[in-house]
């Protein structure tokens, strides 16, 4: 059997020359790459028509992590907290996610890739949890600690398909992101939460493998639960060659 392709959604950046560059960080493919499949970039300002080319050719996608959301796509107002926003990639990633749906190719999504998936099924977001949530905690881990730094925990819910994967109630987890679920999508069912009661990960009941999680497992490789979850998702890719 050959192996999964995985395609991964990239996000813009540009050089010190000034030229954009299409980026991801080199964790999402090595970890993609260990637990068996054969990454795929996925470029930005693709049309419809080439989106839908490509994933006749992919077996899974993960979703990754990234700037915010325009809070206009999920119905709510502009924030001053909401930073490095790129509508061309909310409009590939969203356009990606429907048209997957449909053919029921596996999904993984991290950090953005939760609120993105969440906000592609019709859920919003808080646009800044400090700001907004009463009670949160602070989940964006200061910018002087390593990437696999683990800065709270997590609660699993012991039926979900995510403790099935990793086999533990609760998890150490790293944390990048400022933003959270404020209302999740329906269909969708939470299967972790911070202390705080945000919502942690989430799945797709009855489907081939839809789940998300808000932390970072690419920088976790230490950590034999965490790379289960990309075992597992390109496992279940695997099963659709």
């Amino acid at each position: 059997m050959s192996s999964p392709l995985i395609g991964i959604t990239t996000y813009r950046t540009q050089n010190r020359s000034g030229y954009t560059q299409l980026c991801i960080n080199e964790a999402y493919v090595s970890s993609v790459a260990e637990a068996g499949g054969i990454p795929v970039l996925v470029p930005l300002g693709l049309s419809s028509a080439q989106l839908d080319d490509l994933l006749n050719r992919l077996d899974g996608l993960l979703f990754s992590g990234g700037g915010d959301i325009l809070p206009e796509t999920y119905g709510s107002q502009p924030h001053p907290k909401v930073d490095n926003v790129d509508p061309d990639r909310d409009r590939v990633e969203i356009s990606l996610f429907q048209r997957m749906m449909e053919k029921r190719l596996p999904f993984f999504g991290i950090c953005r890739g939760l609120q993105l998936i969440n906000v592609a099924l019709g859920g919003t977001l808080y646009e800044d949890l400090l700001d907004q949530y009463p009670g949160s905690l602070r989940h964006q881990t200061p910018e002087t600690l390593p990437r696999d730094h683990l800065w709270h925990s997590v609660s699993i819910e012991p039926e979900s398909r995510i403790h099935q994967i990793m086999q533990q109630t609760e998890a150490q987890v790293n944390s990048q992101h400022h933003q959270g679920i404020r209302q999740l999508a329906a269909g969708l069912k939470p299967s972790a939460y911070s202390p705080d009661g945000v919502i942690e990960a989430f799945e797709l009941p009855e489907y081939p493998f839809g789940l998300a999680v808000q932390w970072h497992p690419e920088w976790l490789k230490q950590h034999a639960a965490m790379q289960a979850l990309f075992r597992s998702f390109v496992h279940s890719a695997n099963s659709q060659t």
